[in-house]
């Protein structure tokens, strides 16, 4: 792990509620076109459930009081969710990253509903992007690398630069209070970011 990575996950861990889903919600918003995709082209998975679950969980944000069955949203995800045992091409990796941060964000709403901490659901989701963008590195420019000039090429990467200055943008949005509708509204226009994901893909709807 770089040594920008350890003090981003430093801050991450020090979240909670409201600003640890929000982070999370912002990051699951730009892996969202990768589940998008692998769905189009791969006639799998289900876009419009999982659409609906998200905008659910920015509800919960939004409405203190709102009255969302999480449990059921988490039940109805892992129905929908891509199987890597039968199909283990990237696409469906990084499909599945997205629907492991959104159950990350809906675990968290149902914890803090039975007043449960959850501090580590915002380094996972963290974990699951920048995983997501090295292996896209990897298998688009590794070929012919050895292990250290991998890590390194992967490290210096612009798409990596990218992903690692997003997530700290979105750190210190959340840190900042309050964290009214105005601020939700921008996390999650800037998790659209104009439809591209973290790994550049487009599904070209913004």
């Amino acid at each position: 792990m770089s040594t920008e990575n350890a003090s981003l996950e430093v801050r991450l861990d020090g979240l909670e509620g409201r600003a640890a889903v929000a982070f999370m919600a912002t990051l699951t918003e730009r892996l969202l076109p990768n589940y998008m995709l692998y769905a189009e082209l791969g006639g799998q998975g289900d876009t419009k459930s999982v659409r609906v679950m998200l905008d659910l969980v920015w509800e919960a944000l939004n409405v203190r009081d709102a009255k969302i069955d999480f449990a059921r949203q988490a039940d109805k995800l892992t129905e929908i969710e891509p199987d890597i045992d039968e199909d283990q091409s990237f696409g469906a990796r990084v499909a599945l990253d997205t629907t492991m941060a959104l159950s990350c964000c809906l675990d968290a709403l149902q914890n803090a509903l039975q007043k449960k901490k959850d501090s580590e659901s915002p380094v996972e989701v963290s974990r699951l992007s920048i995983g997501g963008v090295a292996r896209y590195i990897e298998l688009s420019e590794g070929d012919g690398l050895d292990d250290d000039a991998l890590t390194a090429h992967i490290e210096a990467h612009a798409l990596m630069a990218d992903e690692c200055a997003f997530q700290y943008v979105v750190l210190e949005l959340v840190e900042q209070a309050p964290l009214d509708r105005d601020r939700l509204r921008e996390l999650r226009r800037l998790g659209r970011n104009e439809g591209v994901s973290n790994i550049g893909l487009s599904t070209n709807d913004e």
